[in-house]
């Protein structure tokens, strides 16, 4: 147990290193502070346990990919995009209201979170446990994950190049309005699931179970975000209103079409 509490300590420590990014910019905590804080994590997770199984071993190096993708994918976006430079300016908080306490607060509580999201395959390994059926489904979920992902972000930038002022309905869009917000479910699902089999004691489950819990609740706020300013954007126009009556928000043959109303939801 002391070793289990200092390893866990060392991964948040390193996690509130990584997301200390966001002093410079308010956002970043909960962007390029979240994917390289995952992937460092990732990293953290072969040195501190060297012996490891070949599917604990894939858990860790799909944190690094997963991570290193999201984090270049945003740090590209953002600078290479004046359009996404002013969304996020319009969308997001600058953090110019937020005084010294609020944003250590923001902070603490970010790098708790992702150590708390990769905490199943960490819980797996010290309470070593190697690879079984659980940690098999829940790798390949994440790896489905990540291809959902990066596909939809793909179709989408090449669907916004040729036609810039129109929304994305195409490829994975046909089946929900917000693919890479369900890829995001089904990569944390995915580390949820792999430490079915692993997970002692309350506290364990309780700590996995509010990082996958907490993530899939951003995720259905970052949806209600997005379907808010499409609205605004598209809201006048006949096709995108078809579309939106017909194709799931988030989940896909689930027939919820709209969570713009539900103020309760913040990402």
């Amino acid at each position: 147990m002391e070793v289990s509490c200092m390893t866990f300590l060392i991964l948040f420590i390193l996690a509130l290193i990584i997301s200390s990014v966001g002093f410079y910019k308010f956002v970043y905590f909960i962007s390029l502070g979240y994917g390289f804080s995952i992937a460092a994590l990732g990293i953290a997770l072969v040195i501190l346990f060297p012996a490891q199984s070949l599917g604990t071993a894939l858990s860790c190096i799909l944190f690094v990919i997963y991570g290193f993708r999201l984090g270049g994918y945003l740090l590209v976006r953002e600078y290479s995009s004046a359009a996404y430079r002013q969304t996020m300016k319009n969308d997001i908080k600058d953090g110019s209201n937020v005084k010294m306490p609020g944003k250590i607060a923001v902070w603490t509580s970010c790098a708790l979170l992702y150590v708390l999201e990769i905490s199943p395959v960490y819980f797996r390994l010290a309470n070593y446990r190697g690879t079984d059926v659980c940690l098999i489904v829940g790798v390949i979920i994440m790896i489905c994950g990540i291809a959902l992902e990066s596909t939809a972000d793909y179709q989408k930038s090449k669907a916004k190049a040729k036609n810039p002022k129109r929304f994305c309905d195409s490829g994975v869009f046909r089946f929900v309005r917000c693919p890479n917000y369900l890829g995001e479910v089904l990569f944390w699902t995915g580390v949820f699931v792999s430490g079915f089999s692993a997970l002692h004691g309350f506290w364990q489950w309780l700590a996995a179970f509010c990082g996958w819990a907490c993530i899939v609740y951003i995720m259905f706020g970052g949806a209600r975000r997005l379907e808010l300013r499409q609205n605004r954007n598209y809201g006048d126009d006949p096709e995108y209103q078809a579309y939106v009556k017909k194709t799931p928000i988030l989940l896909p043959l689930v027939p919820l079409y709209s969570v713009a109303d539900y103020k309760w939801l913040v990402g």
